[in-house]
């Protein structure tokens, strides 16, 4: 019975390094549909939020599975636990990254009205997080979670950045003021996929030590 209960463990992290695979996927989609006016890849990234959606599916099939099959010890349920609370996260990232999409999808043979330097900084930088808070949970690696719950902060200043940015061009020009908004968006999008990768990266640690770091910051 352990066996075939470490086995599906085992299982459990590898589907958990797919759906993270497929997240990443969905954000580089994403902001080459913004950078590139590519209706294709804005599609594609719409399309594959359904795929991890399904994925989060099977994970908490599986995750519920394992809770049944036996009683596991405090640190299987850790993982087990943090794995939910993980896919959570994740499916919420790739509902933000179809929504860049969406926006990025209105933009087709249209100017900017600023220079994109800014927002792909942002989508690098999420993406770096997202990549680094699945890869710590894989190599069970609390420091680099905890560089990832450091980086947030970078994707908070590039957020400012673009958001005064664009105020200060609304403030020069109203006419440019609906795309700017949206720019707006897409940046506060990006910086919600930072926050759900800290939340992963937080739910790491969990899983490594017992605590979780947002409940010691609540006390």
């Amino acid at each position: 019975m352990r066996n075939k209960f470490d086995e599906q463990l085992i299982q459990l992290n590898d589907m958990l390094v797919e759906m993270g695979a497929m997240v990443e996927k969905s954000i580089k989609r994403a902001i080459q549909a913004v950078i590139s006016h590519d209706k294709k890849k804005a599609k594609k990234a719409i399309l594959v939020d359904r795929d991890i959606d399904n994925k989060e599916k099977e994970i908490e099939t599986l995750c519920l599975r394992l809770l049944l099959m036996q009683q596991p010890v405090a640190r299987d349920l850790r993982f087990i636990s943090a794995a939910l609370k993980m896919i959570t996260d994740m499916e919420r990232i790739g509902d933000q990254a179809a929504d860049i999409s969406e926006i990025a999808r209105y933009f087709i043979g249209i100017n900017y009205v600023i220079a994109l330097e800014t927002i792909p900084q942002m989508a690098e930088a999420t993406v770096k997080m997202v990549t680094d808070s699945i890869d710590a949970f894989v190599t069970r690696d609390i420091d680099l979670a905890q560089s990832v719950i450091d980086y947030d902060d970078v994707v908070d200043d590039l957020f400012e950045k673009v958001k005064n940015d664009v105020i200060e061009l609304i403030q020069e020009d109203k006419a440019d003021g609906e795309q700017a908004i949206d720019l707006i968006m897409i940046a506060k999008y990006f910086e919600r996929i930072g926050d759900h990768a800290t939340n992963i990266a937080e739910w790491v640690m969990f899983a490594i030590t017992g605590k979780h770091v947002g409940d010691e910051e609540n006390d």
